[in-house]
């Protein structure tokens, strides 16, 4: 109950912090939501899967302060979350090696049509790191979505695949505001989606236990 108040406390905040244009109280409650679950999650069974969750929050809560930063820290904050993509990888591919065709083409159509449009209204200098963020978290995305239907447990898979699409909705949202087209909603909309998705990503380590964590390689 402390970790939801916290965290509660903190998404609101933000909020009024958005809607005043207050850019110092932005700074310092966007991190709250996010170290709230960071929190959370060590109430969760100690498995491989809930380090390299607790190491994607982490490099999350980075990228939270550097694109609240004053100035343009874009590629700084991509970085962050660049790792924070990778620890997730590394977190679903410890318990589920199963290569899941179908949701390989999911990802990569969804990875494809975001960078099409991105591409065609012009990266510039970006055009390099936003190619190598939009494969991550394309890869990110498959891998939660590989473990629906495998021997992990159920509330785990879908839980983390809620989540990892609601990151990768969040991030589009970011890319579409920043280098398409900025409209009044897309603030509010990218950070809910982004807390419910790591909201969902940290919830999925609580149906896991030590004696679950073996990988699935033929289911």
């Amino acid at each position: 109950m402390p970790w939801l108040i916290l965290a509660l406390m903190g998404a609101g905040t933000f909020i009024y912090g958005l809607t005043t244009h207050a850019t110092l109280l932005c700074l310092l409650v966007k991190p709250l939501p996010v170290l709230a679950l960071l929190g959370w999650l060590h109430d969760a069974p100690p498995t491989e899967y809930r380090r390299w969750i607790s190491l994607g929050l982490i490099f999350s809560l980075v990228g939270d302060v550097l694109l609240a930063w004053p100035g343009d820290l874009f590629i700084f904050g991509l970085g962050a979350f660049l790792f924070a993509h990778l620890a997730y990888l590394k977190a679903y591919f410890s318990d589920c090696r199963r290569l899941a065709l179908l949701p390989l083409a999911l990802a990569l159509g969804v990875g494809a049509i975001l960078l099409s449009i991105l591409i065609s209204h012009g990266l510039g200098d970006l055009l390099i790191p936003v190619v190598v963020y939009a494969l991550v978290i394309s890869a990110m995305l498959w891998r939660a979505l590989a473990r629906l239907g495998s021997d992990v447990p159920k509330r785990s898979a879908l839980l983390a695949a809620a989540g990892a699409t609601l990151f990768v909705f969040s991030d589009t949202l970011i890319g579409i505001n920043r280098f398409v087209v900025a409209f009044d909603a897309a603030p509010y909309l990218l950070i809910s989606t982004y807390w419910l998705g790591q909201w969902g990503i940290t919830a999925s380590a609580f149906a896991l236990n030590p004696q679950t964590e073996h990988p699935t390689l033929h289911h």
